[in-house]
């Protein structure tokens, strides 16, 4: 049976509407794992350190995709709620285009600042050669990154959340199958898992792409449009949140992979990148359903149905409560083998590893409710509020904790400032969703 925007939400249609997202998320997040496991494991500790300290500056520009596609869900879902399927039909494809070119467009800039950028981060000798080598080669399907995250959100808006799952799990079975072939078999190092990456990527846009542009029986399909500014400036400045977030997030990464270097030298940028690496896996829980839930939250905003926005409101946290803890306990067991899987081979690496993310994992506890808390402000339209949560928490809080931390605790400092950060930013999300409960009725 399909599940529409308009149902009436039990906890298991809940469930199943957003469990193709949460999938796909988890999927997104694996394919980037595996490149960090062949190579780290078959081309070595250099190369893998390379990766971990070019990839927030990747993965900054590929937020534009973030931007357009959370802002533009929240856009199209309430105007779909609002009765106006032409409208919405007009404000996808207007997005989707927009997505190519300025995916385009970001790809000769961060090519062109790719080398510089490298440096400032502090890369140098081999490890500079490796991050150049590697960025060139990701970013030339950038275009393509972009548009898989808008259609990650897109795809949930034409209530098509299968197609997203669908889309991610195909692009990450090529990405897995490629690494193997390239980094273990051809012995292909760092170039083998970029082509791996590159591959995957346009496959995992193609395939929504195609679908959109053809009949379906989705609510959405892309056609002519004309250009509208109003509506793409409220796309972004909706979206703005998301994209503050995601760029946040990997600046405050460059920052940690700077401190690592002061504190723990090669030996803590790989730690941290193995955390990161697992740490992308279990938050994709949470985007995944913050995904899956922002087109129902923005469709009965736009329809005024206060009954059922209070409904899913509940129910959302109720849900994400069950998996903070769930996913905190489970973090803290696999801490040990989870680590192994990268690092393995060196024992002080290992170590170093292991004892972070056992101390990271605490954050589990506490940043679902601060990412669902967000994404509820962009999709009742309220990007501006949605922005302070997202600045406050992934940039305020993070980078005054990882300065300060460390001068007080050492190298375990920067494991423990994403706990202090979630923690602060946790007491802010509390106070909007009180402070704006009789406006929007979710509670």
């Amino acid at each position: 049976m399909t599940i529409q925007l308009s149902d009436h939400f039990t906890y298991s249609r809940l469930l199943k509407f957003t469990l193709p997202s949460i999938v796909m998320m988890v999927f997104t997040s694996i394919y980037g794992v595996v490149d960090g496991i062949f190579v780290s494991n078959y081309a070595g500790k250099i190369p893998f350190a390379a990766i971990n300290l070019i990839m927030p500056y990747l993965m900054a520009f590929g937020t534009f995709g973030f931007m357009i596609g959370t802002g533009g869900t929240a856009l199209i879902s309430m105007t779909m709620g609002m009765g106006d399927r032409e409208k919405a039909n007009s404000y996808f494809s207007l997005l989707t285009y927009i997505s190519i070119l300025g995916g385009i467009l970001l790809t000769v800039i961060s090519i062109v600042f790719l080398r510089p950028a490298a440096i400032a981060l502090g890369a140098a000798g081999e490890i500079l050669e490796n991050c150049v080598l590697y960025g060139i080669i990701v970013q030339l399907a950038l275009p393509a990154y972009i548009l898989q995250y808008a259609f990650q959100s897109f795809c949930v808006a034409a209530e098509k959340p299968n197609l997203s799952l669908v889309m991610m799990v195909v692009a990450g079975v090529c990405n897995i199958v490629l690494d193997a072939l390239f980094v273990a078999v051809f012995r292909w190092g760092l170039v083998g898992a970029a082509v791996a990456t590159t591959a995957s990527q346009i496959i995992g846009a193609v395939i929504p792409l195609i679908y959109f542009s053809r009949p379906n029986d989705s609510l959405l399909r892309l056609g002519r449009c004309r250009f509208d500014g109003k509506a793409l400036l409220r796309t972004c400045t909706n979206g703005s949140s998301e994209l503050m977030s995601n760029i946040s997030m990997n600046l405050v990464s460059m920052l940690y992979n700077l401190q690592l270097l002061r504190y723990a030298g090669e030996n803590g940028i790989a730690a941290y990148g193995v955390i990161m690496y697992v740490n992308f896996v279990f938050v994709a829980i949470f985007i995944g359903f913050v995904i899956g839930s922002a087109p129902i939250i923005g469709f009965n905003h736009g329809a005024d149905n206060r009954a059922e926005l209070k409904n899913v409101f509940r129910k959302s946290i109720i849900l994400l409560t069950v998996f903070s803890l769930a996913m905190t306990g489970s973090a803290l067991l696999l801490a040990g083998p989870l680590s192994h899987i990268f690092v393995g081979y060196d024992a002080v690496l290992y170590d170093m590893t292991r004892h972070g993310f056992i101390i990271y994992a605490l954050s589990f506890l506490l940043c679902g409710f601060n990412i669902f808390g967000s994404s509820l402000f962009t999709a009742l339209n309220n990007g501006l509020i949605s922005a302070v949560i997202s600045f406050i928490r992934t940039l305020v809080c993070q980078i005054a904790a990882v300065l300060v931390l460390p001068l007080i605790l050492g190298l375990d400092g920067i494991w423990w400032s994403i706990v202090a950060a979630e923690l602060v930013a946790l007491g802010l999300t509390i106070f909007c969703v009180f402070k704006f409960r009789r406006r929007y009725s979710y509670l």
